[in-house]
């Protein structure tokens, strides 16, 4: 499996790159595909801590996960998302299906007030 993938426990953890574009989200989700018509995924986790910049490709990434695992609550989660990351979580609605957890030199302010 690659660097970016690791699986534990039925839950899938996805360590997405510097820039989340059309290109690596569509890697990304072909390698996503394969490990799941391989093995039973009940959860996949994005890991933003790399990340800064995404674009509504990667939006379309999560969101297709998200279908993928049957919709169902926790069933996808972000951790490790930075401001800018986390206000496209919000501006997109995607934090609607999702549970977000803020990396911790953000502040731990934020998250208590949602």
């Amino acid at each position: 499996m690659n660097e970016l993938f690791e699986f534990k426990d039925a839950i899938l953890t996805v360590h997405l790159p510097q820039d989340l574009d059309h290109p690596q989200s569509d890697w990304i989700r072909k390698e996503t595909d394969r490990i799941m018509s391989r093995t039973y995924v009940k959860r996949i986790v994005f890991d933003f801590e790399n990340t800064e910049f995404m674009d509504s490709s990667g939006i379309g990434l999560i969101m297709g996960r998200y279908r993928a695992l049957g919709m169902g609550q926790k069933c996808i989660m972000a951790v490790n998302t930075g401001s800018h990351i986390d206000k496209l979580l919000h501006l997109s609605g995607v934090h609607r299906y999702m549970e977000i957890q803020r990396a911790e030199e953000e502040g731990e302010d934020y998250g208590k007030s949602k």
